[in-house]
């Protein structure tokens, strides 16, 4: 009989141990795949992990970008479509680019900086997505 329930129990742990395992983010693999599709002409510049607590609204960061530079951010996920939502904002927070097109999105932002500032990076994540990724900036002159 105890060793009926000592089974049990390890098999509830092993349960747990793989449960918990499949549950953490890996942030800096995805960001390691990012970084290696920036496309030929841009140069690395910064990575960011992405690691979204289920009740975190979002995640922001922000760069100084150089006027006349153009610069693309590239975006990996652990969701089969991208499910994190990359939007640009300027120093006066006005939106510039996201990779939310409609109802697609896309897995790398290219833009021109028409102004030396200030900029901010924000992660939002669709309901239902992973919220689990890495994202790579690169830039060219």
């Amino acid at each position: 009989m105890n060793l009926n329930i000592l089974k049990h129990t390890i098999i509830l742990i092993g349960l747990f141990v793989a449960n918990l395992s499949v549950a953490q983010c890996n942030s800096e693999e995805l960001v390691n795949s990012s970084v290696s599709t920036i496309p030929n002409g841009y140069n690395f510049l910064k990575s960011y992990k992405i690691d979204g607590e289920p009740d975190l609204e979002k995640i922001e960061f922000s760069y100084v970008l150089t006027r006349g530079t153009s610069y693309i951010l590239t975006i990996k996920d652990r969701n089969n479509s991208i499910g994190t939502v990359v939007t640009l904002f300027d120093t006066q927070r006005n939106k510039i680019a996201s990779n939310k097109i409609g109802n697609k999105m896309v897995s790398a932002l290219s833009f021109p900086c028409n102004a030396t500032g200030i900029y901010y990076i924000q992660y939002t994540f669709d309901p239902g997505s992973n919220r689990c990724g890495g994202a790579a900036l690169g830039f060219k002159r």
